[in-house]
C-alpha cells in the first residue's frame, strides 16, 4: 500500500490524499484549497495525477475544503463512482451548485471591475452542468454497511460526528496473492465533538493499522459548548443595547443550524432579548431543508424536542426568516437594528456576509461574531487578527467593527478530545499521519500521538509518498 498526500498536508484546506493498492488508486477526499486568491486558484485548477486512473474516490463529508474539487476532477475526466452517506450526497448537491453559482457571480462581478482597469478576465472553475455529472456518480453507503468498492478493498463509514452526514473512513485492504494480508486503514476526516446541538458523536474505530488524523486545534483546547452559549447570550445582549447589528459569517452546514438552535433556546428562555434573526444564505436554506430530511443522523436531545409538543422545529421560531432571492438580501440594508444575520461563507471568502461587511464593518455599533476555525490568510483570519482595513472585492474598507470569537461551536474536536477519541481505538495503530492542520497544530498532535505510544507518528508534507509494508 502506498499513500500520498496531496492536500491539507501541513495546512488546513484542499484536504485530498490517495491510497494505492492492489493495482487501485482510491481517492480520499478531493477538496477545495482556500487562501490567497492566486495560489488557491492554481491549485484547484490541477491535479498532479492523470484523473482517468482513480478508480473511486471517497468522500468525508460535505464540507466544500473535503468535497469543493470533486466537479474539476470530474471535468477532467474522472467518470468512476464516489462514495458517501447519503446525507454527504444530499448535502453536496446544494453545496457544489452553490459554490458554482458563487463562482460564475464573483467572477461577473469581478470581471466588472477587471474591465474597468483593464485586468484579464476570470473564468468560474466549474458550473452547475459540471456538477450535476459530478452528483451522477455518487454511491451512497449508510454508517456500518461494510462495501466492496474495489477488489480486496472494503469501505466502512462511521459516524464522525462532524457536520450531518461526516463519517470516519476504514478501507480494509487485502493484498498479496499466496500470503495475503490485511491492512485497515482508518481515516479520521474531520472529527466532531461529543455534546453538539444536533448531530450524535463520534464513533470510535474498531481497528486501525494505519492511522491518517486532522489536526486542527492541535495544541488547543475549546471551551465547554454552555460556555459558548453562555457567551453567544452576553455577544447578542450587547449588540442590542447599542442598537447595532451582529453579523455571524457562518459555514452553512451545521454552525448555522447550531447557532439557530442555541438562539431559538436563548430567545424562549429569554436570555438575550427578542430581535429579527436573519439566515442570509440560499445555501443555507436549503441545507437547513436537508437536516430535516435525515433525524437518522440526530442526537436524543434533537429527536426529543421534535417528539414533543407536536414536533417543534429546531430550525425555525417567530423571530427568525429564511432569505432566498438576492431581492431579499438586499432589503436587509434597511432594517431596523438591532438585528442578526447569519450569512456564508464561514471564512468570509465569498458570498453573501462580503457584501453585509463591506456596508457595516466600518460601523462601531456593528459586531462581527466569528464562530468557526478561519484559515491562514482568509479574510476572516486577517479580521480577527485585527487588521484595521479589509481589502473586499479589490476595494478597502476601514474597519470600526468589534470583533468576537466563540470557538465553543466548533465542528472539530481539540486536541484532548482526538487523543482520546484515538486513544480508544482497541488496538495501537502502527503508523499515525497528521494532517489537516497548520504546522504547530500539527506539531503538538504528533507529540501528542508519540506518548500515546504509537511509534511511527509522520507530518506529511503536500505531495510526500510513504509505502506501507
Amino acid at each position: 500500500m502506498i499513500l500520498q498526500f496531496l492536500g491539507a498536508a501541513q495546512a488546513v484546506t484542499g484536504s485530498m490524499h490517495l491510497v494505492e493498492a492492489n493495482g487501485h488508486r482510491v481517492l480520499l477526499d478531493c477538496g477545495m484549497v482556500q487562501g490567497r486568491r492566486q495560489e488557491s486558484r492554481k491549485l484547484n485548477s490541477e491535479f498532479p495525477f492523470d484523473v482517468k486512473t482513480i478508480d473511486a474516490v471517497v468522500l468525508s463529508h460535505a464540507h466544500l475544503d473535503h468535497t469543493g474539487r470533486l466537479p474539476v476532477l470530474v471535468k477532467k475526466g474522472f467518470d468512476k463512482s464516489v462514495f458517501s452517506t447519503s446525507a454527504t450526497r444530499d448535502l453536496c448537491g446544494a453545496m457544489l451548485r452553490d459554490s458554482a453559482s458563487l463562482q460564475e457571480m464573483d467572477a461577473k462581478y469581478v470581471n466588472r471591475i477587471n474591465k474597468e482597469s483593464g485586468l484579464p478576465f476570470i473564468k468560474p472553475l466549474y458550473t452547475i452542468h459540471d456538477v450535476t455529472t459530478s452528483l451522477c456518480l455518487f454511491q451512497t453507503v449508510e454508517y456500518r454497511r461494510p462495501l466492496e468498492i474495489l477488489p480486496g478493498i472494503r469501505l466502512t463509514f462511521n459516524n464522525a460526528g462532524h457536520i450531518l452526514g461526516s463519517a470516519t473512513v476504514t478501507l480494509e485492504i487485502t493484498e498479496g496473492r499466496d500470503e495475503k494480508k490485511t491492512t485497515t486503514l482508518g481515516f479520521t476526516g474531520d472529527l466532531g465533538r461529543k455534546g453538539a446541538a444536533v448531530v450524535r458523536n463520534p464513533e470510535i474505530f474498531n481497528r486501525v493499522d494505519v492511522l491518517i488524523t486532522e489536526s486542527t486545534y492541535g495544541g488547543r483546547s475549546h471551551g465547554p459548548m454552555d460556555e459558548a452559549k453562555e457567551k453567544l447570550a452576553r455577544i447578542v445582549s450587547e449588540t442590542a443595547q447599542k442598537g447595532g447589528l451582529l453579523i455571524i459569517p457562518a459555514f452553512a452546514v451545521e454552525r448555522t443550524q447550531d447557532v439557530v438552535y442555541h438562539l431559538h433556546e436563548l430567545m424562549e428562555s429569554k436570555q438575550i432579548p427578542s430581535m429579527p434573526v436573519y439566515v442570509d444564505s440560499p445555501l443555507a436554506t436549503n441545507v437547513t431543508e436537508i437536516f430535516r430530511q435525515h433525524p437518522e443522523c440526530y442526537d436524543e436531545e434533537t429527536e426529543q424536542l421534535l417528539r414533543q409538543d407536536g414536533g417543534k422545529d429546531p430550525f425555525g421560531f417567530n423571530m427568525l426568516k429564511y432569505t432566498h432571492s438576492t431581492e431579499d438580501s438586499k432589503k436587509l440594508n434597511d432594517l431596523r437594528r438591532p438585528a442578526i444575520i447569519i450569512s456564508a461563507s464561514g471564512m468570509c471568502e465569498g458570498g453573501r456576509v462580503l457584501h453585509h461587511l463591506r456596508r457595516n464593518i466600518g460601523d462601531p455599533k456593528t459586531t462581527v461574531l466569528f464562530v468557526g476555525y478561519q484559515a491562514e490568510n482568509t479574510l476572516g483570519r486577517k479580521l480577527l487578527q485585527g487588521d484595521k482595513i479589509a481589502r473586499i472585492y479589490g476595494e478597502e474598507y476601514e474597519i470600526r467593527a468589534t470583533m468576537e470569537e466563540i470557538d465553543g461551536y466548533s465542528a472539530h474536536a481539540d486536541e484532548g478530545e482526538l487523543l482520546e477519541f484515538i486513544a480508544a481505538i482497541p488496538n495501537r495503530p502502527e503508523y499515525a499521519f497528521v494532517v489537516h492542520g497548520e504546522p504547530d497544530a500539527a506539531k503538538a498532535m504528533a507529540a501528542g500521538l508519540s506518548k500515546l505510544g504509537i511509534h511511527n507518528v509522520i507530518i506529511p508534507a503536500r505531495g510526500e509518498r510513504f509505502s506501507i509494508l
